[in-house]
C-alpha cells in the first residue's frame, strides 16, 4: 500500500511537472549540449503543446502550490533571495508567503469547533470566516475574544500527513541513493539533513509546540525595542487550532508603506542583524522561518523601528559547544584572522585532522577577502556560497546537519537587509555585537555562573567517585558469567547427550569393542562427549 501511495505521489508530481511545463524553464538555463539533449527522452516533449498564457513565474508558482507545503517552503526559501532569481520569477514565489490559495472556511470552522468543543458563535463574539491569510501549513482568521480582545486563529490544512510522509519517503530514497553514490553527497549528510527537515515539518503541524515556541520568545524580548512577538491565549490552543494576539504592522517587503511612515531603513536593516545576533548566541533559540510574509514592522515610533515577528512553527537552537564554535569561528572571520578560521574548522572536526592548515587558510583567504568592507548590494552571495562549496568540496569539510536552519536563517536574514538598506555593511554591524557577547561570556557573571554549576555537580562527582572506588576494590564483581555457565547452548548439548546414550547402547549390544561394526558406536560416543564437554 505504501509503495502505491508512493508511486501515486510521484505520478502526481510528473503531472504537474507536465501541466506547468516547468521542464520549459529547466531546458531554458545555460546548460551542456549533452545534458540538453536529455530531453529527447522525455516523451511528453514527443508530443506538440499549445504555449501557454502563463509567465514562467506564475507557472513555477502554481506547480509549487500544488505539490503541497514541502515544495512551498522551497518557494519560500527561493523568494527571499532575489539576488539570485530574475525579477519576474521573484515576484511570483513571494506571494507563496502569504498567499497561497485558502482551504474552504467551513472546513477550518468545523475543525476549529471540533478542536475547542464549542460552536464558534459561543467561543468568539466575532469571527471573520474569511481568511485574513493563508500559507502552506496553515491559515489564519480574525476574531474577537468575548473579553474583547482582537486575536488571530490559526487552523492546521487539513490532511496534510500522507502528503508531507510521501513526499520525505522519495526524499529519503534519493538522499539514500545519492550517498551510495557520491562522494559529496556522503560528505553533506543529505540522509541527516532530511531527518532534520522531517522532524522540523511534523513540528509545524502541531500548534500547541509553535505555542510554546511563540511564549518562550516573548519572554526572551519582552519589553525589547528589537522585536515584538504576540500574546499566545492558551485556553483556546489545541494541536490543529492556535489563538493570538492580532498585530498591526507594516509588512517588511512593503517599501511604499514604510517609507509613508517615514521608517529609519538603516536602523531598521542594523536592528535585524542584531536581532539574528540575540537569538543565536545570547538565547540559542532563534526563530528559522524569518521570511518577509512573518516579518512586520510596528507603526509606533518609526524613527525607532520595532519589528514583530509571528509564525513560529520553526525554531532552532545550539548546543553550547557548536554555539561557541561558531562565534569564535566569527570573531575570527570579522578580524580576517583566517588561519585561526581553519585551524578551528580542524580543531571542531569540520574538516578531517590531517588537513594542512596552511593550504586551507589560503583557500579561505582567497574566497573571503575579496567580500570585506563592501555595502550588501555590492556582494554576491551566489558566487560565494558555490566558492565556498568548492573549497569544502577541496578538503572534504563536512557539512553539519545541526547548522542547516541556522544556515537557513542567515539567508533570510541577508536577503531580507539587501531588500531594506542595499548599502549596510553586514561585517561592521555584526561585530561589536559578537565582541560585547565574548567579553558577557568571559565576564565575572558568566564565571560565577560557571562555578556555580560546577558546584551543583558536586553531589553527582561524589556518587560517581564512590561507584569508582566499589568497582576498584571489587574488579571482577560485575565479569559477565562464564561461557560454560550460559545456558544458550544447550541444544547442542542435548544433541551430544543423544549422541552419548546412542553410543553406549551399540557399543553394549556389540560382540566386541573391537569389531568392525562397532566403528558407528566409537564415533558417536567420542562427538557426544565432545559436544557436552567442550566450553
Amino acid at each position: 500500500m505504501k509503495l502505491f501511495a508512493a508511486a501515486r505521489r510521484l505520478f502526481r508530481i510528473l503531472l504537474v511537472v507536465i501541466r506547468y511545463r516547468l521542464d520549459d524553464i529547466i531546458l531554458d538555463l545555460p546548460m551542456p549540449w549533452w545534458l540538453r539533449g536529455t530531453s529527447y527522452l522525455l516523451p511528453w516533449r514527443w508530443v506538440p503543446r499549445r504555449r501557454s498564457a502563463l509567465s514562467r513565474g506564475a507557472r513555477l508558482r502554481l506547480a509549487l502550490e500544488g505539490l503541497g507545503p514541502i515544495f512551498i517552503k522551497f518557494g519560500q526559501i527561493l523568494s527571499t533571495r532575489r539576488d539570485l532569481l530574475p525579477p519576474d520569477i521573484a515576484e511570483e514565489l513571494a506571494m507563496l508567503q502569504d498567499r497561497v490559495p485558502p482551504f474552504d472556511s467551513a472546513v477550518a470552522t468545523a475543525l476549529i469547533e471540533q478542536q475547542l468543543g464549542a460552536p464558534v458563535g459561543e467561543l468568539f463574539a466575532r469571527f471573520d470566516s474569511k481568511p485574513l491569510a493563508s500559507a502552506s501549513v496553515a491559515q489564519v482568521h480574525a476574531a474577537k475574544l468575548r473579553s474583547g480582545e482582537e486575536v488571530v486563529v490559526k487552523v492546521v490544512r487539513p490532511n496534510l500527513k500522507p502528503i508531507i510522509s510521501q513526499d520525505l519517503a522519495w526524499l529519503f530514497m534519493l538522499a539514500n541513493t545519492a550517498e551510495r553514490i557520491s562522494i559529496d553527497a556522503r560528505r553533506l549528510h543529505l540522509v541527516e539533513v532530511v531527518d532534520d527537515y522531517a522532524k522540523t515539518i511534523y513540528d509545524e503541524l502541531d500548534l500547541l509546540r509553535e505555542a510554546a515556541n511563540a511564549s518562550q520568545l516573548k519572554r526572551n524580548f519582552e519589553g525589547s525595542a528589537l522585536l515584538y512577538v504576540p500574546q499566545v491565549y492558551w485556553d483556546y490552543c489545541r494541536p490543529q487550532v492556535l489563538v493570538m494576539e492580532r498585530i498591526y504592522g507594516v509588512p517588511v517587503t512593503d517599501m511604499a508603506g514604510l517609507a509613508r511612515q517615514n521608517t529609519d531603513m538603516r536602523q531598521l536593516a542594523e536592528r535585524g542583524v542584531e536581532i539574528f545576533f540575540t537569538q543565536v548566541f545570547r538565547d540559542s533559540f532563534f526563530h528559522a522561518d524569518m521570511h518577509p510574509g512573518n516579518i512586520f514592522v510596528s507603526t509606533h515610533q518609526p524613527w525607532s523601528p520595532q519589528y514583530i515577528a509571528v509564525d513560529f512553527g520553526i525554531v532552532g537552537s545550539l548546543t553550547p559547544e557548536d554555539q561557541d564554535y561558531l562565534a569564535r569561528n566569527l570573531m575570527a572571520f570579522f578580524k580576517r584572522d583566517y588561519r585561526k578560521v581553519a585551524q578551528l574548522h580542524i580543531d571542531s572536526g569540520w574538516v578531517p585532522a590531517e588537513t594542512k592548515v596552511n593550504e586551507f587558510e589560503a583557500a579561505i583567504r582567497t574566497v573571503c577577502e575579496p567580500i570585506f568592507e563592501k555595502p550588501l548590494k555590492d556582494i554576491s552571495f551566489g558566487q560565494l556560497l558555490v566558492r565556498l562549496f568548492q573549497v569544502a568540496r577541496r578538503f572534504n569539510m563536512e557539512v553539519q546537519p545541526q547548522l542547516v536552519l541556522l544556515q537557513k536563517t542567515l539567508l533570510n536574514i541577508e536577503g531580507l537587509g539587501r531588500e531594506l538598506y542595499p548599502d549596510l555593511d553586514l561585517w561592521s554591524t555584526g561585530q561589536p555585537y559578537l565582541e560585547r557577547w565574548m567579553r558577557e561570556r568571559m565576564g565575572p557573571r558568566q564565571l560565577l555562573k560557571n562555578a556555580q554549576a560546577q558546584i551543583e555537580q558536586l553531589p553527582h562527582l561524589a556518587h560517581m567517585t564512590r561507584e569508582l572506588l566499589e568497582r576498584m576494590s571489587h574488579p571482577h564483581a560485575n565479569n559477565p558469567p562464564p561461557p560454560w555457565r550460559e545456558r544458550r547452548h544447550w541444544p547442542l548439548r542435548l544433541v551430544g547427550a543423544i549422541l552419548l546414550g546412542s553410543g553406549a547402547t551399540l557399543a553394549a549390544g556389540a560382540e566386541s569393542f573391537t569389531a568392525l561394526n562397532a566403528w558407528p558406536a566409537w564415533i558417536m560416543l567420542v562427538a557426544g562427549t565432545f559436544i557436552v564437554v567442550r566450553r
